[in-house]
């Protein structure tokens, strides 16, 4: 098991860019403004051939216990406690400031030990703050550049001192390990449950939107099973996102959205499936995640048997493409329902990792195709509805024949033809006089059905059928004609 090393420091002296430094990946979020870093965050340490576990915590600072700078640095103090090496950043441009002596007398009480690195010592002008590091009473500092990556190799040498003989190489055990992400708006509950799941304060919680900013993860065990939990950032419409640090914290939480194999999406029981929330199981379904529909604050519901089955007919209208996708109840501050989470995320990720037969693939594409024809054998039995998703195009096509005026259609459907490369048949409102004399027929039909092809350079149309005005009146009502059925000139 490779020792916890954790970094430490006042606010913006650079602790996240370090971590990224030892880890070798952008993880942690980096911005100018000082307290972007709420939550600790973990990661896997390098440097050469020694690895270790690593920490980033928030900026100490002196806080009251309540307060979100207090849940801060309650969430500091607890690396502080679990780590075997402490990193005490301080900034050699600014030198050592009074928060800094104030902070090095804290850390001087603990018994665990402590490295003083001083960080952005790449230009000369900086030596002077290293000199006066000597101060703190640690010891020879370190010198170091995270952002350029300069004194890596002092740096390993003084952890190298306090890393076990028995250290080894990392176990990784991703393959084996289940991703689970739980996203939605800010505010839901997310952090709430995470922590009901760890059965401790992990992550910090409030009243206050917004909380969280990067995606911590923390490892676990349920079900039997090790599952690593991504507690990510609330996710607001892009319009609304306008901070850069917020900007980051979106990206965030869809990066994590990637890498996870189950993906939970929570929701507020009072607000359930608003425009935002759809976006957000629109986008699990498009990355092939496997999704979990978590209905959270289920105890502010008045009168919960007709709400549960008013937001299952929700579900089931406005979210088509995850038919099928569990949705739970819960209150995640007092634990009820959240029982039935992990027995809900068991069964997706074996259906999702379920390997299919070539028979039961096959007898599958047998019923699509059947569903769906091929080019030439696409009909529609309501000339209001078309099957195709490139509407324009075709419309475009038919409209270089004179006189054909294309008529919106009442309702696209969603199971139509998704290739733009098939022939399809749309409803077209047509006047039979220039529509035959663009045929150079002689006649001029009661009744035709015009076929019109995507592929073609121009609209084609032929007649397939003519008949009376009066048959012409019954096959509008029976509406049972192939294609597309041209009306009845008048008399």
């Amino acid at each position: 098991m490779p020792f916890a090393v954790a970094i430490v420091g006042r606010p913006n002296v650079g602790k996240s860019t370090l971590f990224n430094r030892l880890t070798g990946r952008r993880a942690a979020l980096v911005d100018r403004q000082p307290g972007v870093t709420r939550d600790r965050r973990e990661g896997e340490g390098r440097i050469g051939p020694l690895t270790f576990r690593l920490v980033d915590t928030a900026g100490l600072e002196d806080a009251v216990s309540g307060t979100m700078a207090g849940r801060m640095r309650a969430q500091t103090d607890e690396a502080l406690h679990e780590a075997d090496v402490l990193l005490f950043v301080i900034d050699a441009r600014q030198g050592v400031t009074a928060r800094d002596r104030q902070f090095a007398s804290e850390l001087r009480k603990a018994e665990t030990p402590v490295i003083l690195v001083a960080n952005k010592a790449e230009a000369r002008s900086a030596m002077a703050g290293v000199w006066d590091a000597f101060s703190l009473g640690f010891g020879d500092p370190v010198a170091v550049s995270a952002e350029h990556g300069d004194g890596m190799a002092a740096l390993h040498d003084a952890l190298a001192h306090h890393a076990p003989a028995d250290d080894g190489e990392v176990v990784d055990d991703n393959g084996r390990c289940l991703r689970l992400a739980i996203v939605g708006r800010p505010n839901v509950g997310k952090s709430t449950l995470v922590n009901r799941l760890l059965g401790s304060e992990r992550v910090i919680t409030g009243p206050e939107p917004g909380l969280t900013r990067d995606a911590i993860a923390a490892r676990w065990t349920s079900c039997g099973r090790e599952i690593e939990l991504i507690d990510t950032a609330g996710i607001r419409r892009r319009s609304r996102v306008a901070e850069r640090v917020e900007k980051l914290s979106v990206a965030d939480s869809f990066s994590a959205i990637r890498k996870a194999h189950i993906v939970v999406v929570m929701l507020e029981a009072l607000q359930a499936f608003d425009h935002q929330d759809l976006a957000i199981v629109d986008r699990v379904e498009r990355e092939g995640r496997g999704l979990v529909v978590v209905i959270n604050k289920w105890d502010l519901a008045d009168d919960p048997r007709p709400l549960k089955h008013e937001l299952g007919l929700r579900f089931a209208e406005l979210l088509p493409q995850v038919r099928g996708a569990p949705m739970l109840t819960m209150s995640a501050a007092n634990g009820k329902g959240v029982a039935q989470l992990m027995p809900a995320v068991v069964g997706v990720q074996d259906r999702w990792t379920r390997r299919l037969t070539t028979a039961d693939l096959n007898k599958w594409l047998g019923v699509t195709v059947e569903r769906h024809p091929r080019q030439g054998e696409i009909a529609l039995h309501d000339p209001g509805r078309i099957a195709t998703p490139d509407l324009c195009r075709l419309r475009k096509q038919a409209c270089r024949a004179p006189g054909l005026v294309p008529a919106l259609p009442r309702q696209p459907t969603a199971t139509g033809v998704r290739s733009a490369r098939h022939s399809a048949q749309i409803a077209l409102q047509v006047d039979p006089k220039p529509l035959c004399r663009h045929l150079t027929s002689g006649a001029i039909p009661g009744s035709c059905t015009l076929n019109v092809r995507q592929d073609d350079g121009l609209a084609k149309a032929r007649r397939i059928r003519q008949c009376s005005p009066t048959r012409h009146s019954l096959l509008q009502k029976r509406n049972r004609a192939p294609g597309i059925v041209l009306p009845s000139p008048s008399n």
